[in-house]
């Protein structure tokens, strides 16, 4: 730290460092940086002597430096690959697409894949129509029926990554008819918009993003290099902060103070008891405290205040709102849990929900502390196994809201082999890769992994069939004995056969087959 208030011996050996320090960065060639794996480019030509000498100082700190030339060091910011190789949603993905990039993580279940593939698509071929015909085009909302452990909640959660749009996924057994304590269905429409507000601040993040990396790295410049900072001094530390050398140096930077976790939401729409309180403090000046941070540590933090400094809010919420009605996705699971048989009395959790999804569905404003929401042209996908009742007692207006229906077949052994050995991340691999990270050589056979698919399709039929769920349950007996000493077996190599399968889940078997005289 080069202040003026710097004492003079320590301003010496300072003065003894920096030309080492300074002729390495002009000598060297440009360099390229890593920025954060966001997708911008800064070109930046900085002078930097070859020696440097104090004011009025009559001693040159390195030969010829009364002569010194100046170079220009070019430095170019680059992004860096993105970790993350999941696609996203672009306007032109083909049905066939986005069925190829489910089919890499689910196995089967053609006709469900190819109705999301649809629906999709169509949300993009209405944007190209003209009004008023656009308007008019309403989105055919998809039921999906099967037994549990078949794919379809994990159609849900891959669509979530795959859509740029806003998503959300619930449970329709959280919902309570209104009138009753509990959530109302319309918090779905809030809890979307919630999701939509932070798609559209992170998008326009990315927008400033350069900005925001220049100005929180000139903030930093002051603290580490101080405010009168010679201009071959500065540029020294920027290049050594660049390169990371300075992450672990400790700062003080001034930070909002935080206002302690938000209030619940009650879900009856409008301004909250923990908005208005974030409200008041806004309006009565926000607060700072001095931390001590590093580097590394503070740069985010400054990062995302420079940003929200530089985003308007009221344009957030704006295009955050007209992407909810124009692209938003509602996931609805366990719609089955919503039917009324037995009609024992009220129920809270039962037709009373499916009356209110009515209006929500079809089409209906709800109003959110960000304004009103139209629902005419959202995305609902509900999904139910349907052991307990049938698709038809369903309220017939729901049903006709949901004219896509779609049948998800239960899982033959054949399938479970699949699903052990054809997605990227099946469980096979991830057991495998969890014991790499205690030096064990984890192999499965062909053959122990169709006996594991034999042994997961049995116990289905005796006991309970809960699908691919059961591989699980399968796999965990078996790698119990090797993941509870893989210690032991470090450098080495451990095969699972068909053999040490069977003596694995023998005890499961003998159980499954006493469990059908069990009354």
């Amino acid at each position: 730290h080069l202040g003026a208030t710097s004492h003079p011996a320590q301003l010496n050996t300072m003065q003894r460092a920096l030309p080492s320090v300074v002729r390495a960065a002009a000598m060297r060639p440009a360099r390229r940086f890593s920025a954060l794996s966001q997708g911008w480019k800064v070109a930046r030509a900085a002078s930097v002597p070859r020696a440097w000498a104090a004011p009025g100082s009559q001693r040159f700190l390195s030969a010829g430096a009364s002569q010194a030339k100046e170079e220009t060091v070019n430095i170019v910011i680059e992004p860096a690959a993105n970790a993350d190789d999941t696609p996203q949603l672009s306007n032109d993905m083909t049905p066939k697409q986005i069925v190829e990039y489910l089919n890499k993580h689910i196995v089967g279940q053609q006709d469900a894949k190819r109705a999301i593939a649809i629906a999709m698509r169509n949300r993009w071929r209405r944007m190209k129509l003209k009004l008023p015909m656009r308007d008019e085009v309403m989105p055919k909302n998809i039921l999906m029926i099967g037994p549990t452990g078949v794919g379809k909640t994990e159609v849900a959660r891959r669509l979530a990554k795959l859509a740029g749009a806003p998503f959300l996924k619930v449970e329709a057994t959280k919902y309570t008819e209104v009138g009753f304590h509990g959530k109302d269905v319309d918090s779905m429409i809030k809890d979307l918009v919630d999701v939509a507000i932070a798609l559209q601040r992170n998008k326009m993040k990315e927008q400033v993003r350069a900005e925001v990396v220049a100005a929180v790295e000139n903030r930093i410049l002051d603290i580490l290099a101080g405010d009168g900072a010679q201009t071959t001094t500065r540029e020294s530390f920027r290049n050594l902060l660049r390169e990371g050398a300075l992450d672990d140096r400790t700062i003080e930077v001034d930070l909002p103070v935080n206002s302690g976790p938000r209030m619940p939401q009650d879900g009856k729409g409008g301004i909250q008891f923990g908005d208005f309180v974030l409200k008041m403090d806004n309006m009565m000046g926000n607060k700072t405290q001095t931390k001590k941070m590093k580097v590394a540590d503070c740069r985010p933090i400054l990062e995302d205040m420079e940003a929200d400094r530089l985003i308007n809010a009221e344009t957030v919420e704006r295009d955050a709102i007209k992407n909810t009605e124009e692209n938003g996705i509602v996931f609805i699971d366990e719609i089955d849990k919503i039917v009324d048989v037995n009609n024992y009395g009220a129920d809270a959790s039962a037709e009373g929900v499916q009356r209110d999804l009515l209006p929500l569905i079809e089409g209906s404003s709800v109003s959110t502390k960000y304004g009103n929401v139209k629902t005419d042209h959202i995305l609902f996908v509900c999904s139910g196994a349907f052991h307990a009742c049938k698709p038809s007692d369903l309220l017939a207006e729901l049903q006709g809201r949901l004219p896509i229906r779609v049948e998800l077949k239960a899982l033959s052994e054949e399938d479970l082999y699949l699903i052990l050995t054809v997605p990227e991340s099946n469980l096979v691999r991830q057991q495998t890769a969890l014991l790499e990270t205690e030096e064990v050589d984890l192999k499965f056979t062909d053959p122990a992994i169709r006996e594991i698919a034999r042994v997961a399709h049995e116990v289905n039929a005796t006991i309970e069939n809960i699908g691919a769920r059961r591989l699980h349950t399968v796999l965990e007996r078996i790698m119990d004995e090797v993941s509870f000493t893989a210690d032991e077996y470090a450098s080495k190599d451990f095969e699972i056969t068909p053999e040490y399968v069977r003596e694995r889940v023998s005890s499961m078997l003998i159980q499954s087959d006493l469990s059908k005289y069990v009354l």
